[in-house]
Formats: C-alpha cells, sequence, structure tokens
C-alpha cells in the first residue's frame, strides 16, 4: 500500500472561526446540536494562550471534521466569560446539544488536549508520517527488511531527524549485517531524541550485533566448556550470546536465567544486565521478553 508522505492536512472549511457575542449563539449553542464545538477563551495579552491556541488547532484540523473549534477573545466579548464565570485564561469549554459537557483551564500539553478531544468523539487522523512508520514496523515485523529500509528512508528524506525512522532503519542494517550503516544512521540522531524508545531499542539491537559477531560459530565449544563446567558463567553467557546471535533467543535467555539462578551477583549482574538489554531489543510486546520477564521476576523475588 503507498503512502504519500507530506500530505496536507484535509481542508479545514469551517472548523476554526472566531466568534464573539454577535455570533455566539450561532456559531457554537446552534453548531453544537450536529458537532461538539470547542471553546477557546484567549486574549492578546496571555502568553499560555499564545502556546495553547496552536495545538488546538492542529489536533482539531486532525480530527477531521468530528469536532470544531471556536476562538473567542474575552477583550472583545466580556459579557460571555462572565456568564461563563471564567476566572482566568486560557479557559476551554465543549459544547455539545447546546450543553457545555467537559472542559479545562490552562495550556495543557498536546497530548492531554488529543485525550480532551477524543472524549468528544473527535479521535485524530493519524498523519503520513505515522501512517508510514506503522507500515515499516509491519514490514519489518514480516521479515521484509529490504521494504522496511525503503519506507523509513523515505519518511527521513521527507522528515529528518525523525528518531522512529532513524532507529527503525538501523535496525533494518543491524538485520543485514550492515553494522557499519547502523552506526552512521544512529549517529544522525540529535542529542533531544537520544532517549526516544525507538533509539534505544536500535542501539541495544547494534550491541547487541556487535557483541555476537563472530560467536555463532563457537556454539559447539561453548556448550562443551558449559558441560565440562556448569560453574563456568562466562562460558555460559558468551553461550547465550552466541544462541541469540544464532537467532535461537529463547535458548539464549535459557542461559542467561540460569547465570542468574546460580549466581546472580557474577561479574557485577552481568546476566541480569544482559537479559533486560535483550528486552529492549526484542520489544516489550515480544513473546520471549513477556516470557523472560516473568521468569526474571520470579527468580529476583523468589
Amino acid at each position: 500500500m503507498e503512502t504519500i508522505i507530506g500530505q496536507g492536512p484535509t481542508a479545514t472549511g469551517d472548523l476554526i472561526k472566531d466568534s464573539d457575542s454577535n455570533t455566539f449563539v450561532t456559531d457554537v449553542i446552534e453548531a453544537s446540536d450536529t458537532t461538539p464545538v470547542i471553546v477557546d477563551f484567549w486574549a492578546p495579552w496571555c502568553e499560555p494562550c499564545k502556546q495553547l491556541g496552536p495545538i488546538l488547532e492542529k489536533v482539531v484540523k486532525e480530527a477531521n471534521g468530528a469536532v470544531k473549534l471556536v476562538k473567542v477573545d474575552i477583550d472583545k466579548s466580556p459579557d460571555i466569560a462572565q456568564q461563563l464565570r471564567i476566572q482566568s485564561i486560557p479557559a476551554v469549554f465543549a459544547f455539545h446539544h447546546r450543553q457545555p459537557v467537559d472542559g479545562f483551564a490552562g495550556a495543557l500539553p498536546e497530548s492531554q488536549i488529543r485525550q480532551f478531544v477524543e472524549r468528544l468523539g473527535g479521535k485524530p487522523e493519524p498523519s503520513p508520517v505515522e501512517q508510514a512508520l506503522e507500515q515499516a514496523k509491519v514490514a519489518f515485523e514480516d521479515g521484509d527488511i529490504g521494504g522496511a529500509a525503503s519506507l523509513y528512508g523515505e519518511i527521513i528524506k521527507q522528515a529528518p531527524g525523525e528518531p522512529s525512522a532513524l532507529g527503525g532503519l538501523a535496525r533494518c542494517y543491524v538485520q543485514s549485517g550492515d553494522l557499519e550503516h547502523a552506526r552512521q544512521t544512529l549517529a544522525m540522531v540529535g542529542p533531544e531524541n537520544s532517549q526516544h524508545a525507538d533509539v534505544i531499542s536500535a542501539q541495544a539491537s547494534l550491541s547487541l550485533a556487535e557483541d555476537t559477531q563472530g560467536k555463532v560459530g563457537d556454539l559447539e565449544a561453548l556448550q562443551e566448556k558449559v558441560n565440562q563446567d556448569p560453574t563456568n558463567h562466562q562460558a555460559r553467557y558468551d553461550l547465550a550470546l552466541a544462541l541469540v546471535g544464532a537467532n535461537r533467543p529463547a535458548e539464549g535467555i535459557d542461559a542467561l536465567m540460569e547465570i542468574v539462578r546460580r549466581d546472580r551477583t557474577w561479574n557485577d549482574e552481568a546476566a541480569r544486565k544482559e537479559l533486560l538489554r535483550l528486552f529492549e531489543v526484542f520489544g516489550a510486546n515480544d513473546e520471549n521478553t513477556l516470557s523472560g520477564r516473568r521468569q526474571l521476576s520470579s527468580l529476583l523475588f523468589s
């Protein structure tokens, strides 16, 4: 399915308008018979209003007609503010079927404004970039690494610095064994996105690939060392990494769990820390992560 990245938002029409005492009944009360209407009470001298206004407009536009936004300057329409007993601004009210049904005061973050709009029945449509990111994620999970890399690359062209795209592309390079390009891709991440979940996951994936590189061929030798001396935790640790590198993650997790079971403090808790890194690489909803976290909790708190 083709995604056109960078396509503009749906035409807004009369989704957003200014109103005053003369038109308030028509713009808000009567209009709310068919569509929830959000009213933003503001004033030109109000700094928080200047922060809130653009976010409200953005989220309302993305709701594609499920809600409308009316902006009222209280300096020009003080009678409306008095009737609604507004004592401070910004103040936001939602009207539906001619009644106020929800509201808030102050400049909220975008995430909470989205929740406010969703409660009114206006769940914003995902942006073209968000849609493309979801397609790329599905392609990666389905094993179409080339397709995922292509999508991530296109997103980066349209939205340079997008952390989810950079992290995703880096993971594609790791999966295909091109660790150098994975490093170069992660080097493009800005410092403000260094702790983004997709970036951290990609870094963990790259680190794991670097640690397991060249160890897959040692599986038999490492297993023999462990068989000869079950207390050789270093050999078991190396075996665990080799198993993960050989695409046998469940066995690798089991080997690390065995170290924790025998001596959880070995090498400054290296086995436990490695398990946490693997969970980051596999993802929070991966079966290996879910099962591994349960096992680890049981061991640590038993």
